[in-house]
């Protein structure tokens, strides 16, 4: 086929491939025929609600310092499928991505065997890291764990469970404890789990996997955290997972590498702060993401008067979102975004506690007499930049 990577896109985008569909059997089959890559690679495995790609940000920042050839699997995209997977920071070709994706879509074809979007994309990951012989690969999960296209592995060199919250209820369960039984579904045989929280379902599923179980308070020392360039009062727990799991995992690395590499960690709009447009951009998606985006502006900007952009999806409690985020006198705007189940301007306004606008890109006042922040989906948020 030859495909270009615009076809491979729109390929991806097709109503056959866009939903969600948790179980193994299928992408375990797919990469049966491709001889398992994944058994070939070692792995950093991290699960949570929220948090996870911070602590892959850090994780491949200090590793690289130290002279490792990392793979780092993240989701979802701002912009380009190619952020998802990236080697040593370097984001995989347009041309590689589309030429990986063709082999994984011809055999599936073979195979009669239907992948959905994200197990694609994790086929492609698992193949390209082992072709490129990568050290480590930081493998973040998609959705939940036990089920995840992820938890493919056999083992890994530990599991990290960062913080736990009500998300995807509807597929999860309904209490935290649910939750984090899906999440404690990614620890391995004898393989160490690393985590802040002392779910009961964490320890039983560690004890059932004969898995060290390591607790980490989620505290810091001061020169660590300044070091980090990623801001918010939550880093703090991220950061502590990440510095526990390098202590861990890979004593050999000193302080002096890992403060080197701290400042170089890159983790676009988690409560980022652009002084050109006095803005803040936080992918914060859920009510606990919300919560601590909340708190954040409260510490850092406890004065400035607040203008939003929020945009959701509808499978979020975007109604209770808006109830933690907004507060009387706040200028709202409401993005009802061009994506795939994402809500209408009509709908998040009949959920809003505040009389709101209508987001239109050519209109919005950037101006510095208020703070300016664009908050809510990924992918509400990449559209806006793109514009």
């Amino acid at each position: 086929m030859n495909l270009s990577y615009e076809s491979a896109i729109e390929k991806l985008h097709s109503k056959g491939m866009f939903y969600i569909d948790l179980g193994l059997e299928r992408i375990l089959a797919v990469l049966d025929s491709f001889g398992n890559p994944q058994d070939n690679l070692k792995f950093i495995h991290v699960a949570g609600t929220n948090g996870k790609g911070s602590v892959c940000a850090i994780l491949d920042s200090i590793l690289r310092e130290a002279g490792y050839k990392t793979g780092l699997y993240t989701s979802p995209h701002i912009y380009e499928y190619t952020e998802r997977i990236k080697i040593s920071g370097v984001e995989i070709t347009k041309e590689n991505f589309a030429k990986y994706f063709e082999k994984v879509y011809e055999q599936t074809e073979k195979l009669n065997t239907h992948l959905t979007e994200f197990e694609i994309i994790t086929v492609i990951m698992f193949i390209y890291f082992a072709d490129k012989n990568v050290d480590v690969v930081i493998l973040e999960t998609g959705l939940g764990g036990r089920f995840d296209a992820t938890n493919v592995i056999k083992k890994n060199l530990c599991s990290i469970i960062t913080h736990i919250d009500l998300d995807h209820t509807e597929r999860l369960g309904n209490t935290k404890e649910e939750i984090a039984f899906e999440k404690a579904g990614i620890i391995k045989p004898n393989c160490p789990v690393i985590t802040s929280m002392g779910f009961e379902a964490i320890k039983d599923a560690a004890d059932k996997q004969d898995s060290m179980l390591i607790f980490v308070s989620p505290y810091v020392e001061n020169k660590f955290e300044k070091a980090l360039s990623l801001k918010g009062l939550h880093q703090a727990e991220n950061l502590a997972l990440a510095l526990s799991t390098v202590d861990y995992i890979f004593p050999e690395i000193n302080e002096k590498t890992i403060l080197d590499a701290l400042p170089k960690v890159k983790n676009p709009f988690r409560f980022e702060y652009i002084k050109s447009k006095n803005l803040i951009v936080d992918a914060s998606h859920n009510p606990n993401g919300i919560e601590a985006l909340r708190k954040n502006l409260d510490y850092y900007f406890p004065n400035e008067i607040r203008r939003f952009i929020f945009g959701c999806l509808k499978t979020k409690d975007y109604k209770k979102m808006m109830e933690i985020l907004f507060r009387e006198g706040d200028e709202i705007y409401l993005n009802g975004f061009d994506y795939p189940n994402a809500c209408t301007y009509e709908e998040l306004a009949e959920a809003c506690p505040f009389r709101a606008k209508k987001y239109d890109n050519v209109k919005f006042p950037f101006t510095h007499d208020k703070l300016n922040i664009i908050c809510g989906s990924f992918y509400m948020i990449g559209g806006i930049f793109k514009l």
